[in-house]
C-alpha cells in the first residue's frame, strides 16, 4: 500500500503513530477495525462485542473470561474528538428493548472499551498494569474499496468501470447510464447539467447492483452510495467516460471529470486511509455470504473480488521495535461469515468452508502475507434456536425464530410477530459448486446457478431472564472464538 501514498502521507502517518505510541506508554491501547460490506452486521458485531464484555456474557472459548482473569470492563471517552462516537446505548436498546436490528453503518465511528484483567503470566504481572483499552473503529467496507483508486488514473478507472458494467450480471442495471455516457462527447465543453445527469445515472446503477436480488459487492466509488456530509459536492459529482489515451482538452467535460476524480482521491480517500486505516492494529472483515448465495454465482464471484480488494488495502505484517514506533501493522485479520444462525449447526462447517475458499483465493490474488488470518462462521447475535420436525418418516433439522415483516417462504408472507420453524436446506458440501454457471435466467437473460437454499431474515431474539429477573447477555454463535483470535493474546 505504500506505493499508493505520498511522502507527505507517510510523514504524517509516522508522526501520528509516534504520538500514539507515546500516549500508549501511559494508557496502553489497541485499535481494532471492524468492516464489511453493507448489511454484513458490523453494528451488531460491535454491540454484541461490547455488551458481552460489559455484562460478563457466556464466552466459554474466550480464555480471559473462562479463567476468571477479567476484573471489569467499562466504556471510556474515545481519544479522537473529531470522530463520531459509536452509539452503543442506542444500538443495544434497539436490539434488546425494541427487537429491531440497529441502523447500518453509514459513516466512520469509534468507541473505547477498557478492560482490567490479571495476566496469566506471573512475569507479566510484575511489569503490566493489567489494563488495556480497545479503540473499536467502525467503517463501511464500501469506503475501503475506494483505496485501490489511489493508484489509478481517471482513464483507467473509467475503462474498468465500463468493462464491469457490461458484464452479464450488470448489463441490464447499467443500461441507462451507458446509454447516456455513449451519447456524450468527452471533448464537449464542461457542462454541470450533463455532469449531474451522468453522476445520478451512474449512482442509480451502483445502488441497483447493491439490491438484494443482485447483492453485488464491488461498487466503487463507495461514497456515491454513502456520501455523508459530502453529498452534492463537486468531488462527488463525476462519472466514468469513454475516453481516449490523449490528454483531455482544457475546459472539456473530460477535463472536469478528471479534476473531480483527482479531488475525490485527494480530499476523500487519502485522509480516510491516513487517519484511520493506517492506524489499525487488528481487523475483522464481516462477510454476508448468505445474501450472495441467495443471488447466485455472479454475486459470490463479486464478493470474492471485493474481498481481494479489501485485503490488498491493509498494511499487514508484524512490526519490530523500531518500525513499530513509526507505523502500525495489522498482524491479525479475521474473516467472519455472519448470520450462521440462519442455517442449522450441521451446515456451519460448510459455511465456514465456503468463506475459507473465498478468503484463500482472495489472499492469493492480493499477494497477502505477514499477518495471521483466520476464518470463522459466526452470529454476533443469535436470532434463532434449533429443533427438529417430523415429515413423513424423516426427521428434519430446523431453525426456529421470528421472520422479519415482509419475509416470504413458499409464498407465505410473515408479519414480524409470528414465530415459525424453518428447514433452511443444506449448503453445498463442495464450495466450488457455488462458482459454477447454471441454468437460471437473470433479469437480462444471463444464466446463473440456482441458489442451494434460500435464507430469510429474522428479528432479534427475546432475551432470556433468570428466576431472579436478571436479563441474560445477548446469545451468539462463536463470538467467543472471534474475541479469542482478535484480542485474546493481548490479555494473556
Amino acid at each position: 500500500m505504500a506505493s499508493l501514498t505520498t511522502f507527505s502521507d507517510e510523514a504524517r502517518i509516522a508522526l501520528d503513530t509516534l504520538a500514539g505510541r507515546a500516549a500508549g506508554l501511559v494508557s496502553p491501547s489497541l485499535r481494532l477495525g471492524v468492516t464489511g460490506l453493507s448489511r454484513a452486521g458490523k453494528t451488531v458485531f460491535i454491540t454484541a462485542f461490547v455488551h458481552n464484555l460489559l455484562h460478563g456474557g457466556r464466552l466459554p472459548m474466550f480464555d480471559a473470561q473462562k479463567s476468571g482473569r477479567l476484573a471489569k470492563a467499562y466504556l471510556e471517552h474515545q481519544p479522537d474528538d473529531t470522530v463520531p462516537r459509536f452509539q452503543y446505548e442506542d444500538h443495544i436498546a434497539a436490539l434488546v428493548d425494541q427487537r429491531v436490528w440497529p441502523e447500518s453503518t453509514r459513516a466512520i465511528s469509534e468507541l473505547r472499551l477498557t478492560v482490567e484483567y490479571e495476566s496469566a503470566s506471573a512475569w507479566n504481572r510484575l511489569f503490566s498494569r493489567g489494563k488495556l483499552s480497545f479503540d473499536i473503529v467502525d467503517y463501511p467496507g464500501e469506503w475501503l474499496l475506494d483505496l485501490p483508486l489511489l493508484g489509478k488514473s481517471y482513464e483507467a478507472f473509467s475503462a474498468e468501470a465500463i468493462e464491469m458494467a457490461r458484464s452479464p450480471a450488470r448489463a441490464d442495471l447499467s443500461a441507462e447510464w451507458r446509454r447516456l455516457a455513449e451519447d456524450v462527447d468527452p471533448n464537449m465543453p464542461a457542462d454541470e447539467t450533463v455532469a449531474r445527469a451522468l453522476f445520478e445515472a451512474f449512482s442509480a446503477y451502483l445502488s441497483a447492483c447493491k439490491a438484494d436480488h443482485r447483492a453485488l459487492s464491488t461498487l466503487p466509488p463507495g461514497r456515491f452510495l454513502m456520501p455523508g456530509d459530502l453529498e452534492g459536492s463537486p468531488a462527488l459529482t463525476f462519472a466514468p467516460l469513454k475516453t481516449g489515451d490523449g490528454k483531455p482538452r482544457a475546459g472539456s467535460l473530460h477535463a472536469m471529470m478528471e479534476r473531480r476524480f483527482e479531488a475525490y482521491k485527494t480530499h476523500v480517500i487519502r485522509p480516510f486511509f491516513r487517519e484511520h486505516i493506517a492506524r489499525l492494529d487488528r481487523q475483522i472483515v464481516l462477510v454476508d455470504a448468505m445474501q450472495a448465495m441467495n443471488a447466485g454465482p455472479e454475486a459470490v464471484a463479486d464478493l470474492e473480488r471485493s474481498l481481494t480488494e479489501i485485503l490488498s488495502c491493509f498494511r499487514q505484517g508484524r512490526s519490530n521495535l523500531l518500525t513499530g514506533l513509526l507505523t502500525h501493522r495489522i498482524d491479525r485479520i479475521l474473516v467472519a461469515a455472519t448470520k450462521a444462525d440462519h442455517v442449522h449447526h450441521e451446515s456451519h462447517d460448510r459455511l465456514q468452508a465456503i468463506v475459507r475458499r473465498l478468503a484463500d483465493r482472495a489472499i492469493a490474488r492480493a499477494g497477502f502475507s505477514g499477518a495471521a488470518v483466520d476464518v470463522l462462521a459466526m452470529a454476533a447475535v443469535r436470532a434463532t434456536r434449533e429443533g427438529t420436525v417430523r415429515q413423513g418418516k424423516e426427521t428434519l433439522p430446523v431453525i426456529i425464530g421470528t421472520p422479519l415483516a415482509g419475509e416470504t417462504i413458499a409464498g407465505q408472507s410473515f408479519d414480524g410477530e409470528t414465530e415459525t420453524a424453518i428447514f433452511p436446506g443444506d449448503l453445498p458440501e463442495k464450495p466450488g459448486q457455488l462458482f459454477k454457471q447454471g441454468r437460471r435466467h437473470g433479469g437480462n437473460g444471463e444464466t446463473l446457478t440456482e441458489a442451494p437454499t434460500r435464507f430469510v431474515r429474522f428479528r432479534p431474539p427475546k432475551l432470556e431472564r433468570t428466576a431472579e429477573g436478571v436479563t441474560l447477555s445477548l446469545p451468539h454463535i462463536r463470538l467467543d472464538r472471534a474475541l479469542q483470535f482478535l484480542i485474546g493474546d493481548q490479555l494473556a
